[in-house]
C-alpha cells in the first residue's frame, strides 16, 4: 500500500478513476459525474471537485498536460494522472474493498473496482464474505441472546434490521462472486470504452 492512497477521499478517489480513462478538465468531469448519477456516492459541487484537483495536483498524484480556451469560454486545464497517482487510487480501492465498517467508502471503492484485476476483486470480495458472515453469526447470538433475557422487542427493532441487512449484503455478494468468477461481467476498461454509450457520455461531457 502507497502512503499517498491513505490520504485520498472518497471524491480524489472518483477524481484519479477519471483520468484513468483519460486526460479531462475540472468542468469535464464535474459533467461526467454528473452525467452518471455519482452523486449517490459523494456530493459532487463544482468547489468540491476543485479541491481535490488541487490537492491532488499538490500532492503529484495528477499533472497538468495543456490549458485551453474555447470563444467566450474561460481558460480549461487539462489534467493527467500520474504513475503515482494511479498506484494510490488502487491501493485505495483494495483497503477499502474488503472492509465492512467504512459503509460510505464501500460504495466508492465498488463503484471503482473495475480498476483492479477481476481475479484481484473475487479475492478482496471473498475476504469481505468471511469478515459479514463473522458479524453475522456474532449478531444472531446476541439478539439470541436479547430474546432469551427477555429484553422487549421494541428495544430490539434496529438489531432486527441490521441482521436483515447482513443477510440481504451476503446473499448479494455470492450472487456477485458467482457472476464474477464465471466471466458473466465484462470487466477492466474494455468492458466499456468501447461503447456507443461511453462515447456519447464523453461528449456530452465535453460540451
Amino acid at each position: 500500500m502507497t502512503d499517498d492512497s491513505a490520504k485520498l477521499t472518497p471524491m480524489s478517489v472518483m477524481v484519479l478513476a477519471l483520468l484513468n480513462e483519460g486526460d479531462m478538465h475540472p468542468y469535464e468531469m464535474v459533467r461526467l459525474l454528473r452525467l452518471r448519477r455519482d452523486e449517490r456516492l459523494v456530493k459532487v459541487t463544482n468547489g468540491t471537485l476543485y479541491h481535490s484537483v488541487a490537492r491532488l495536483l499538490e500532492q503529484g498524484l495528477i499533472a497538468e498536460v495543456g490549458i485551453d480556451r474555447e470563444g467566450n469560454r474561460p481558460e480549461r486545464t487539462t489534467y493527467t494522472i500520474t504513475d503515482t497517482g494511479a498506484a494510490a487510487v488502487d491501493d485505495w480501492v483494495r483497503r477499502e474493498l474488503p472492509r465492512i465498517d467504512r459503509p460510505a467508502q464501500f460504495r466508492v471503492a465498488l463503484a471503482e473496482a473495475h480498476n483492479l484485476e477481476r481475479d484481484e476483486v473475487v479475492d478482496l470480495l471473498k475476504i469481505r464474505r468471511v469478515e459479514l458472515d463473522d458479524e453475522l453469526s456474532l449478531h444472531r447470538t446476541g439478539i439470541d441472546g436479547a430474546r432469551a433475557k427477555g429484553v422487549p422487542e421494541q428495544f430490539l427493532l434496529e438489531v432486527d434490521r441490521h441482521q436483515l441487512l447482513l443477510e440481504a449484503d451476503l446473499l448479494w455478494l455470492d450472487a456477485l462472486l458467482a457472476r464474477l468468477e464465471g466471466d458473466e461481467i465484462p470487466w477492466g476498461q474494455a468492458g466499456f470504452t468501447d461503447t456507443d454509450r461511453y462515447r456519447a457520455q464523453r461528449k456530452a461531457a465535453t460540451q
